[in-house]
């Protein structure tokens, strides 16, 4: 098979799929007789991504493969195909968001510790439903407490391919510096209050992030995390 049908095809397959494809995913679309070599199928994912430089879209690698989407640059005025405003995260959301991403993996009272006030149960339930965070295992303690981690669906939706990726918290400086379409990000500094004494939350129901204030630097990601996002 020539090279120019199989760049079309895995064009095609990705345009379709409206979801990540990885190699092994591109691989099934041939039959065993005319499967091109890994080799093969990488130069037509090159060249596609070179001939996406120019347009309104790009290939982009995450976690799970490979997806086409609109390039960031575009999100305020493709955002405004939709009329409905995209949903936005209460900052106690983000707040345990961060340190689930950055200091995986960590169970519920080990986020209550750093944020010094109680984790809301509906904020666990939030992020297990939109699957960006899992049980990996439990804790050999008494009580047997739940260790969450970040998975693949979360790495993809930041465009991420691993955890290695996750910027440091000291350069996070806008909130649309991971996703300007929900102006979404991990919530930063929250590491920092780690020493100082609890204070009521106020912010789990009602509070939204607007603005985001700089961080400290911390080392990331943790050296403890999901094998499936190495």
């Amino acid at each position: 098979m020539n090279s120019d049908l199989i760049k079309k095809i895995v064009e095609g397959a990705l345009m379709a799929a409206g979801k990540s494809l990885d190699i092994s995913h591109l691989e099934r679309l041939f039959e065993d007789d005319e499967r091109p070599p890994r080799d093969q199928l990488r130069a037509a994912l090159e060249e596609i991504d070179a001939d996406c430089r120019e347009r309104g879209f790009e290939l982009k690698q995450t976690a799970s493969g490979y997806r086409f989407q609109v390039s960031q640059e575009l999100a305020t005025w493709v955002n405004r195909l939709w009329e409905e405003k995209p949903k936005r995260y209460s900052r106690a959301m983000l707040e345990t968001l961060s340190l689930i991403a950055y200091r995986q993996p960590l169970t519920r009272g080990d986020i209550e510790l750093v944020r010094g006030v109680a984790v809301s149960s509906e904020i666990i339930k939030t992020l297990q439903e939109r699957e960006w965070v899992r049980v990996v295992g439990y804790r050999d303690v008494p009580g047997k407490p739940a260790l969450f981690a970040t998975t693949k669906q979360f790495l993809d939706y930041f465009n991420l391919k691993s955890l290695d990726d996750l910027p440091a918290l000291g350069e996070i400086k806008d909130l649309t510096d991971l996703d300007p379409a929900l102006e979404l990000t991990l919530a930063q500094g929250v590491a920092a209050n780690s020493d100082d004494a609890p204070q009521a939350d106020t912010s789990d129901n009602e509070s939204v992030i607007e603005s985001q204030p700089e961080g400290d630097d911390q080392a990331h990601p943790a050296n403890e995390m999901d094998d499936s996002q190495k």
